[in-house]
């Protein structure tokens, strides 16, 4: 895990690195990617420094969609995807809480995505569906 000090999204929040921000208040940031995916792709992180979305507080969490949709409407995408990984086998790249927002306009450009369903074991789901139904 990076600590904040090193952290390049740290350093976007404070100024040492250059963005192009669309969209700032206390708690997140919003900005154009500088590798895209497709026209508009954009992050928008929370200032508070944690590398899983289990280590950000709830409220610096409470703008990050609303600022999300309003990306998805200044940009016109009709079709995007919102992404967030959480682990490098997740396939997380920097280690502070991001979300993508990354418009697909066509089958080329944008978000490509494998879903590799599993045969589903419905007694073994209904135990998985308590179990985690208990800990919420």
């Amino acid at each position: 895990m990076s600590s904040a000090a090193a952290c390049i999204f740290c350093k976007i929040v404070k100024g040492d690195i250059p963005s192009f921000k669309l969209f700032e208040s206390d708690k997140i940031l919003a900005f154009l990617d500088i590798n895209p995916l497709s026209r508009g792709h954009a992050l928008v992180i929370p200032k508070h420094h944690g590398a899983k979305l289990t280590e950000i507080p709830d409220d610096q969490l409470s703008e990050i969609l609303p600022v999300v949709k309003k990306l998805v409407v200044a940009t016109g995408a009709e079709n995007y995807n919102v992404l967030q990984n959480n682990g490098l086998i997740a396939h997380q790249e920097v280690d502070h809480v991001h979300f993508h927002m990354i418009p697909k306009p066509n089958e080329k450009e944008g978000m490509s995505i494998e879903w590799p369903q599993q045969k589903t074991d419905m007694d073994g789901l209904k135990m998985l569906f308590a179990e985690i139904k208990a800990k919420m």
